[in-house]
């Protein structure tokens, strides 16, 4: 019997797992731990998995965190039971009052083993099976989820394999749709040395289809380079706008997917855009061209106001672009096509790597904690919570 099978055949025994639990008390303290809860028992349509590995990804730290000082960090409680506290700015509490005194669970998705199920066809199928999940929550040593919530994972795909195979993936393709399904044929991404971003640099490659990666080094600049990118600007170079625009004029790009968000950064891209359209203007308009120029903010690694100058014309949009808003637009039929995509090229094209696998207390340790928060590009930590 391998570790797996030993670890599933405990599993039958135990009444109660550890989750990780995220609190903002109404007095503007953060409190994260890891509590004991109740192991649930499926109902017919739904499954119990056996967690083995969840991402930490940058949109579980909003949650994780919240507005925390995390300079006023500290920890307290036990090594296997840690509880780290912060201080929440009186200015943030303001826009988290629908989370404030409610212990709210972590983790946007996972992967693991079915090891309950309920008596529903869909569910019994995936009985024993190493399953992808999304639906939050997966901070967590188990994890009960409806079956249709579940991606079974193609033979030999281990669960760290498939851990990360809803929100980049499904983001990256997202981004490549949004830009069909809007009458544009190339886009630009920002942060596009990230796990995502090279995701997918490589969708684009496969696809056929034109992108203009930015990043923020010539070291990452290098990096994109050398898997295939043909488009890199350095938003650290002197002559970043130039670059810019040149790709933007060489690929004819008009829709960009901003991960940075505060800024100049969006302003700049829609500005070079209206200057590579006005380039091609056989008539004179005081409104600037008629292309049509769209910014979609994802991300805010940059917590600052975005900066918009007037010099991109009038015929322009800017707005916020979220994976599940999106899938709720396509529709399930739509969804599950993109979802069929990531599983067939799990190990290729959405291949995530991981510099770091650890526990659930150990993802509480403070130098931990300042390792993952750093977003540092090639550093992408894996939590397993059963790990002991």
């Amino acid at each position: 019997m391998d570790e797996q099978e030993v670890g599933v055949a405990d599993d039958k025994t135990k009444t109660t797992g550890l989750e990780l639990r995220s609190l903002i008390k109404s007095g503007g303290e953060l409190e994260v731990s890891l509590q004991e809860v109740a192991i649930p028992t499926p109902g017919a349509d739904q499954v119990l998995v056996r967690v083995e590995a969840t991402p930490i990804n940058p949109s579980d730290l909003g949650l994780l965190f919240g507005a925390a000082d995390l300079t006023t960090l500290k920890a307290s409680g036990s090594p296997d039971r840690p509880v780290l506290t912060a201080t929440v700015p009186p200015s943030a509490l303001k826009a988290l009052a629908g989370r404030l005194d409610q212990s709210m669970p972590v983790g946007n998705e996972g992967a693991g083993t079915v090891i309950k199920a309920g008596n529903a066809v869909a569910a019994q199928s995936l009985l024993g099976k190493t399953v992808a999940m999304i639906g939050g929550a997966m901070y967590a040593q188990y994890r009960l989820i409806k079956a249709s919530d579940c991606l079974l994972l193609p033979i030999g795909t281990t669960a760290a394999e498939g851990a990360s195979a809803f929100i980049n993936p499904l983001t990256a393709l997202g981004m490549v749709e949004t830009m069909r399904r809007e009458g544009h044929k190339a886009l630009v991404h920002t942060a596009a040395a990230s796990n995502l971003g090279q995701m997918l640099l490589k969708i684009c490659l496969k696809d056929g289809i034109d992108l203009v990666a930015i990043v923020r080094s010539a070291q990452q600049a290098k990096l994109l380079r050398e898997q295939g990118a043909k488009h890199v600007c350095d938003s650290s170079a002197a002559d970043f706008l130039e670059q810019l625009t040149q790709a933007l004029s060489d690929t004819g790009a008009t829709i960009a997917f901003d991960a940075i968000g505060g800024g100049p950064l969006a302003g700049q891209i829609l500005t070079c855009m209206e200057a590579v359209a006005s380039r091609s203007a056989k008539v004179y308009s005081r409104y600037g061209s008629s292309v049509y120029k769209q910014v979609y903010i994802y991300g805010s690694l940059d917590p600052r106001p975005i900066e918009f100058t007037r010099a991109a014309g009038m015929c322009w949009g800017a707005g916020g672009w979220l994976l599940f808003n999106f899938l709720q637009k396509i529709g399930a039929a739509d969804a599950a096509k993109l979802r069929q995509r990531v599983a067939s090229e799990l190990k290729t094209t959405f291949a995530s790597h991981y510099s770091r696998v650890v526990s659930l207390p150990q993802a509480l340790a403070l130098d931990t904690i300042a390792a993952y928060t750093k977003r540092a590009t090639g550093e992408k930590f894996l939590i397993d919570p059963n790990r002991g």
